[in-house]
């Protein structure tokens, strides 16, 4: 058991420090997908759309609210005027001034008819005005005690109460804004869709342009090496007197071209895997390697450009985006509709109050239950809802001629990324051809050369015709890549 691990450990002492990350296209778009901070913010939005259909749902059910309050007022509630009071308070003295005015009257009258004697009246008057006074003041206290019953005190009022509401008809409008909750989720995931295809094309294309780029460093490197050993040729042929120092000169300076050719290439592949670093969510000083930059050849196969442009109408996510855009113009419609429509709903509660009205004010917390229907029916608004529909449905029919606008140009896109994996076929079939003539021809002009026939200006001219077919064949090949993803993305099916 020792021994293996030892051996892993004493070949791991010679690993490099800073060992190269080999990545393929799709552990690429895997990263990019999973990294990218607008595509978590599209899920965020999912999730938002998500929680706002649910609150819609909520609508359909009754809703329950506890409110409570309290008010003090300067002045409290009075059931009696002021003059009320005053007649209640002075009961007694007022019914004591009256006495005080009828019973002379009626003493002599009972005198005058014999009924009573004089000492009698008298003694009668006497005992009269004695009680008088305590009578008096009995009947104002009982007139103040009238006074005070009839007190609300209101003046510190405590108030408290549940109220449950079920609509019943709201004119559509629940049934249209939960509609419009759906169709804002479809948007989002549309959106999310067209998000995550633009992401993966511009990992396709920088992809691609690195492994290009890779192909195209080699390819500079093998021309720099061509010429550097015809600038040793042709050095070796001045020294021996059969060739000129102008024909030096001229190599001499193809070789400076094809170094700067070198570095620009060289810069071009970092500044380009730093861009897929930052796509990816790497940091871009991370030292990567394609799986694709290693192959001495591309190899790309022709591409189809056969294609039906249903499948563009049924799968771009612009499409379905500008499709929900529509039927939420058509919602909102209804829902304005539904403003100016008579809305019903089912009340009840249980309110408590303090002081108590059903028992004389009564310094109690005491309560009631209730039940009843709200109607509201609009009657006259100066058009104010015809105008508005109209609006909305005016914004509806702009949104279908823009549906109907994008549906031409996307069919117009497909049909051009379509021609061009066709141009690209046909340009890749024939780099193959020019690079095979190109090889012919590099090949008799360095025989020819060595054998003394040809000039170093003739073999620098094939050299010169190899790079550029190479090149092209190199460009040929990514654009084939590039044109059948550009396809892909322009039919919606690209993932």
């Amino acid at each position: 058991m020792k021994r293996p691990i030892i051996i892993l450990l004493f070949a791991g002492a010679f690993l490099p420090v800073g060992a190269q990350r080999v990545l393929s296209l799709d552990s690429c778009r895997a990263m990019a997908l999973r990294n990218n901070k607008q595509l978590s913010v599209a899920k965020l939005k999912q999730d938002v759309a998500l929680n706002t259909q649910k609150a819609a749902r909520t609508a359909y059910l009754p809703k329950v609210d506890v409110v409570g309050g309290y008010e003090w007022t300067s002045k409290e509630v009075s059931l009696l005027k002021d003059s009320q009071k005053e007649q209640f308070n002075t009961l007694g003295t007022t019914l004591g001034a009256k006495a005080g005015e009828t019973m002379p009257a009626m003493m002599m009258e009972m005198m005058q008819k014999g009924l009573i004697t004089p000492q009698q009246a008298q003694a009668w008057g006497g005992f009269l005005g004695e009680k008088m006074g305590t009578l008096t003041t009995a009947v104002n206290g009982i007139g103040q005690s009238v006074t005070d019953a009839f007190r609300t005190d209101t003046r510190n009022m405590f108030g408290g109460a549940v109220i449950v509401k079920q609509p019943i008809f709201m004119g559509g409008a629940i049934t249209a804004a939960n509609r419009m909750a759906d169709i804002n989720m479809e948007l989002t995931a549309h959106s999310t869709d067209a998000m995550e295809q633009n992401t993966l094309y511009s990992i396709d294309q920088t992809y691609w342009t690195i492994v290009s780029l890779r192909q195209k460093q080699k390819l500079a490197q093998s021309f720099l090496e061509l010429v550097q050993k015809l600038d040793g040729d042709v050095n070796k042929m001045i020294a021996e007197g059969v060739a000129t120092r102008a024909d030096g000169l001229k190599v001499s300076v193809k070789v400076n071209e094809a170094e700067m050719a070198l570095t620009q290439v060289d810069n071009g592949l970092a500044l380009a895997k730093m861009l897929l670093c930052q796509l990816c969510g790497l940091p871009v000083e991370e030292n990567i390697t394609l799986a694709d930059e290693q192959t001495t050849e591309l190899q790309a196969r022709p591409a189809s450009a056969e294609f039906n442009i249903q499948t563009a109408y049924d799968y771009r996510p612009e499409l379905k985006m500008l499709e929900n855009v529509v039927e939420l113009s058509q919602q909102k419609t209804k829902l304005t509709r539904a403003a100016y429509l008579p809305q019903v709903a089912l009340t009840g509660g249980y309110m408590m109050m303090n002081p108590n009205p059903f028992n004389g004010f009564k310094k109690e917390l005491s309560g009631v239950f209730n039940v009843g229907v709200l109607v509201r029916i609009p009657v006259w608004n100066w058009f104010e809802g015809a105008y508005k529909v109209r609006a909305s449905r005016t914004s509806t029919t702009i949104a279908s001629l823009e549906l109907a606008e994008a549906r031409e140009k996307i069919e117009l896109q497909v049909n051009q990324s379509a021609f061009k994996v066709k141009e690209a076929n046909k340009r890749l079939s024939m780099a193959l051809k020019n690079v095979e003539k190109a090889d012919e021809n590099l090949r008799c002009a360095n025989l020819g050369f060595k054998e003394g026939v040809m000039q170093s200006t003739e073999v620098m001219e094939a050299q010169t015709a190899w790079l550029q077919a190479s090149t092209q064949r190199i460009d040929a090949e990514i654009d084939v890549r590039l044109a059948e993803v550009q396809l892909q993305k322009a039919l919606g099916t690209l993932q």
